[in-house]
């Protein structure tokens, strides 16, 4: 029964055999493992879609602007004075979609001659929408070297392409559209929230 009778050759063998098989089998589950364990990992998906930015905007004064990070891309967060705002109405004539019209460009609650949800404050994606640069935050209600009738807004250095100061483009500029307005919201008065819509919001101001 069993071994007993075995040469000492093939016991060996048998062993060999079974350890080997043993190895392999070990070696096979491990690379089945891993799909499972990567699956637990954040997605590429998920990870672009990123997790709300949350501001404390109380000590932001008239006519300053701080940038945040959000999926990976620059958002500008203004304050815009009373005067900067009574300019937005004179820009119409000048620009390519004054009304915002293009509901790619911002969410609903912010197609509003202010396009945002508080006038004074303005919340864009800083990318141009020609190639994706930076603009600048050139707020004077001044002339320009790039315009002698400024009224404040945005400047794009890399191709001249200019926003008025709710973000809206000049028409006949290399950028075909207006800049973007990300889903936002208010935590209270003084707290802002990027990437949560206000109906999606718990306790927005």
């Amino acid at each position: 029964m069993g071994n007993e009778g075995e040469r000492p050759e093939n016991l060996g063998r048998r062993r060999f055999l079974t350890a080997t098989t043993s190895v392999v089998g070990a070696v096979g589950a491990g690379y089945l493992a891993v799909p499972f364990i990567k699956s637990w990992n954040p997605s590429a998906r998920a990870k672009l879609a990123g997790a709300p930015v949350t501001q404390d905007i109380s000590a932001l004064a008239e006519g300053q602007q701080l940038t945040l990070k959000w999926r990976g891309q620059p958002v500008y967060v203004a304050k815009r004075s009373q005067a900067m705002l009574a300019t937005l109405p004179q820009m119409d004539p000048l620009l390519l979609d004054p009304k915002s019209d293009n509901t790619d460009q911002q969410p609903a609650y912010a197609k509003n001659e202010w396009r945002s949800i508080k006038p004074e404050i303005l919340v864009l994606v800083a990318v141009c929408t020609h190639l994706g640069c930076a603009p600048e935050f050139v707020p004077e209600l001044k002339p320009q070297p790039f315009d002698p009738e400024w009224k404040g807004g945005y400047f794009c250095p890399c191709h001249k392409s200019r926003y008025d100061l709710a973000g809206r483009v000049y028409s006949g500029m290399p950028a075909p559209a207006n800049l973007p307005v990300p889903p936002y919201h208010f935590e209270n008065d003084s707290t802002l929230v990027i990437g949560v819509d206000p109906a999606n919001a718990t306790g927005a101001a």
